[in-house]
């Protein structure tokens, strides 16, 4: 497997495990999906906003490492130490599952407000900057210049695939994601990826 067919993979999976979760923006593109309103719009929304976050991240970071190269070590430790608390997180929410249901009883939206509504769940929440931008910009800086671009472009894909794939399959998806047991083996796996990225990066400022 070449490098950058290895960077894509692995921003793929990482971008994937931070972007399936149980929360206000998944909920809210999950409705629009059984409701059949507006499901283009609405998961184009969040996976733009994704990809420009993550642009963001992986481009800056390698600015700043670029303008501050002693930063290497600490992005690399940082981003370790965030998918070790983010993979512990995942194992935690394993033993307590939850479940990710929506109710497609509410009024329809005009485009207007389904706009809003997907700029507010998707851009409102901290947790998405942290995850985007600080998270996987620091991960996506020790790569070169190649390699990193296929690292965002693998995490903007498994956005994309995420969010147009549970718009339009919610139908068929909803019945999996409303039971606990698919959530626990979802955080256990998920928590498995963080673990093994971050003792990754560990490794290689200890080799290095």
């Amino acid at each position: 497997m070449s490098s950058l067919v290895f960077a894509a993979t692995q921003g793929f999976v990482l971008g994937a495990s931070l972007i399936i979760a149980i929360g206000a923006q998944n909920a809210f593109v999950l409705r629009q999906g059984l409701r059949r309103e507006r499901v283009l719009l609405v998961a184009s929304i969040c996976a733009l906003c994704d990809a420009a976050l993550i642009a963001l991240g992986a481009g800056g970071f390698a600015t700043m490492i670029a303008a501050v190269p002693a930063l290497v070590p600490i992005a690399a430790w940082g981003g370790a130490a965030f998918l070790f608390a983010y993979g512990l997180r995942a194992f935690h929410a394993a033993l307590k599952p939850g479940r990710l249901e929506a109710d497609p009883s509410r009024r329809p939206r005009s485009r207007g407000a389904a706009v809003a509504a997907t700029l507010a769940v998707s851009l409102l929440n901290p947790h998405v900057y942290l995850d985007t931008v600080i998270l996987l910009g620091s991960v996506s800086a020790q790569l070169p210049p190649a390699p990193r671009t296929a690292f965002a472009a693998g995490a903007m894909a498994a956005s994309a695939v995420w969010f147009y794939g549970l718009g339009y399959g919610a139908l068929r998806l909803a019945p999996v994601f409303a039971k606990p047991m698919a959530w626990r083996i979802l955080d256990l796996v998920i928590g498995a990826v963080m673990w093994s990225i971050a003792a990754a990066l560990a490794w290689d400022q200890v080799a290095g």
